[in-house]
């Protein structure tokens, strides 16, 4: 996936201030030869122009603009360089005119203050996840009708096993063969083809799944709906942030996850509409059909939408159509500066990360400490999504509500009203997750889960219709509100961040190609545990691995927020035991400060740099020449 975006989220610090170089130089003295290559790879790709004179720069632009037919666009090149260098230089530089430095100034300001072909983009992109949450959703009503239309509607193993089969079809397609398309996809159609070809595959195979009449024949239906559901979950977060100013590129991304939750409410609203819905003359089960058929409509706006959306600039990059994306950053920036800084910037990007080409970066993201204890918070964040519990009530919450004493109708209404929660509580996440912390978010969260799953199911226990009813209700409204603001957004997030940059596009890969496996587990499994141990058992399980994750957060994975790329080389260079160790202590500080409302004194583990850290460029200079000859050493 060599081309997909390995930019910094808005969550990251820049890394434009120029930096101390005997501090840079005795941060790196202490991580090993290949840490410091690592270090070094991401302070290249973080910001390439850092350091480079002014006379060279101008140089190189000129030369740029030869090569590639756009020297008729060289005085916007000139200052999109110099801007690009340092985001503050137009202020102190007369060459940017009193408009260039209004425009300059306001992107940070006003940073909400954005061209409508942006927020066009922003409004397909929020309506492509909405496409992944209904299509993820409409199951849930339509799994308390069909089954007994296709003859697997008992309570016995067989059943149980296809149900689930059926349900879980679409992610099992998407762990082990749709989310591995994503790279070529991309790089032979682009951004824009590949969403519009995904959401065609999720509108025709939603209508193919409305058109069938036997179980084999909709779980086949379900898994080519896996062709558009894996690499549109990977496509549509790259698009937005290669076509997203900086200053907003995170809380744009971070939208995916939110619309998708609303796409899952607006899916189990659908599923209570369209029960009323009565057969008609030839056709049985017109309500369950048109609950999944529904899904699809959407995906068609989506490919409608698409075709008026700018391509990525980053990938006509790519491909050398360096005309085609000025001007296509042209209707995403208000100025002609703002577009040639981003396209200079995006080039010379993608030059250093030419640069590490011919390295095996699957090997290396498992060989290197540094790169494995990442993968393994990633992992960590990304089972705990599915195995916490979360979609057993997504895609089955009907069930759930029939179990415990609802008719049809009122678990309907109970699923939409798990859905509307799930969303609501998932607009907080923006603010809290840059707030309290990734990793305090799912400490605080894990357990609170936990009790909930348990009052859940234990509700079961209850003698009483009322009391059974009220608990279970309570217990799930009450999971999904601590999920939504804490497992919900934290772990695409966090593993966007972890990876160093040279790797991070086979870190996502990686990443999503997780959950999705652990996905098709937990919604192929969860009748099975149902018949296997009642719903008493089956949330007891899940509760259980609540807390089994609340353990391996606290000893695995490291915080990331507010980090810059250089300090979380040195968060993930902390060796395991270290950081481990440094986890079991916090145990007795959480138990003396949250418990007994003492104060105790904060354990440091990371060393974090402060802003008089600051010299001057051609220091940083030097500092850049040490690290070079460390990578040298290494790569020896």
């Amino acid at each position: 996936m060599s081309e997909m975006s390995t930019s910094p989220t808005s969550n990251e610090k820049p890394d434009t201030a120029v930096k101390n170089p005997h501090d840079v130089h005795r941060q790196r003295s202490n991580m090993d030869a290949r840490t410091r290559a690592i270090a070094n790879a991401n302070a290249k790709l973080s910001n390439p122009l850092s350091g480079i004179p002014y006379d060279r720069l101008m140089a190189d632009v000129e030369i740029f603009a030869e090569e590639r037919g756009l020297t008729h666009l060289l005085p916007e090149l000139e200052k999109g360089a110099l801007v690009a260098q340092d985001s503050t230089c137009y202020d102190r530089l007369d060459i940017f005119s009193v408009e260039d430095k209004r425009i300059l100034k306001e992107e940070v300001t006003h940073r909400w203050r954005q061209t409508p072909m942006l927020y066009y983009m922003v409004v397909m992109s929020s309506l492509a996840a909405a496409v992944q949450g209904m299509d993820e959703a409409v199951i849930n009503g339509a799994q308390i009708l069909y089954p007994t239309q296709f003859g697997i509607g008992n309570s016995n193993n067989r059943d149980s096993w296809l149900v689930g089969l059926i349900n879980s079809a679409p992610y099992l397609c998407c762990a082990t063969i749709s989310c591995w398309m994503t790279q070529p996809l991309n790089h032979y159609l682009g951004r824009k083809m590949t969403i519009f070809v995904t959401c065609m595959i999720s509108f025709l195979t939603c209508i193919w799944s409305a058109l069938t009449n036997s179980w084999w024949h909709l779980f086949i239906a379900r898994f080519f709906l896996g062709f558009g559901i894996g690499p549109k979950s990977t496509t549509v977060p790259v698009y937005t942030a290669e076509c997203s100013p900086a200053p907003i590129r995170g809380a744009l991304v971070m939208m995916w996850q939110m619309w998708t939750a609303f796409g899952i409410a607006l899916g189990d609203l659908i599923d209570l509409v369209f029960y009323f819905i009565p057969d008609a003359p030839g056709v049985t089960g017109l309500n369950w059909r048109l609950m999944l058929g529904s899904a699809g409509v959407p995906g068609l706006v989506v490919c409608l939408q698409i075709l008026f959306a700018p391509e990525s600039p980053r990938w006509l990059i790519s491909k050398g159509r360096y005309e085609d994306a000025f001007n296509e950053l042209c209707r995403l920036r208000f100025s002609r500066v703002q577009a040639a800084r981003d396209l200079y910037y995006i080039h010379v990007l993608l030059e250093a990360e030419n640069d590490m080409e011919g390295r095996n970066r699957i090997v290396e993201m498992f060989a290197i400490p540094r790169n494995r204890h990442a993968a393994l918070a990633s992992w960590v964040v990304m089972f705990g999504q599915q195995f916490c519990g979360i979609n057993v009530i997504a895609y089955y919450s009907s069930n759930i509500f029939l179990a415990c004493g609802f008719t049809q109708i009122p678990a309907l209404t109970s699923s939409f009203a798990f859905g509307a929660l799930n969303w609501l509580f998932a607009l907080p996440a923006i603010f809290t997750i840059d707030t309290f912390g990734r990793r305090n978010l799912l400490l605080f969260t894990f357990p609170c889960m936990a009790i909930c799953l348990l009052i859940t199911g234990f509700s079961f226990w209850s003698t009483s219709e009322t009391g059974r009813v009220a608990g279970v209700s309570i217990g799930i409204y009450l999971f999904t509100i601590f999920y939504s603001p804490g497992e919900g957004p934290v772990p695409f997030t966090y593993s966007a961040e972890a990876f160093p940059l040279y790797i991070r596009d086979v870190g996502m890969s990686f990443a999503t190609a997780t959950t999705w496996f652990w996905n098709f587990v937990l919604s192929i499994t969860w009748p099975w545990l149902i018949l296997a141990f009642g719903p008493q058992g089956a949330f007891g399980w899940y509760a259980t691995w609540c807390c089994i994750l609340w353990v391996l957060i606290l000893l695995l994975v490291r915080e990331t927020k507010d980090k810059t790329l250089e300090e979380l080389d040195q968060v993930f260079s902390v060796p395991l035991g270290t950081h481990a160790a440094y986890g079991l202590r916090q145990i007795p500080y959480g138990f003396k400060k949250f418990v007994l409302f003492q104060n105790p004194v904060p354990e440091q583990l990371y060393r974090v740099k402060t802003e008089t850290e600051v010299l001057n460029a051609g220091d940083d200079e030097k500092a850049r020449r040490v690290e070079e000859e460390d990578l040298e050493k290494a790569n020896a």
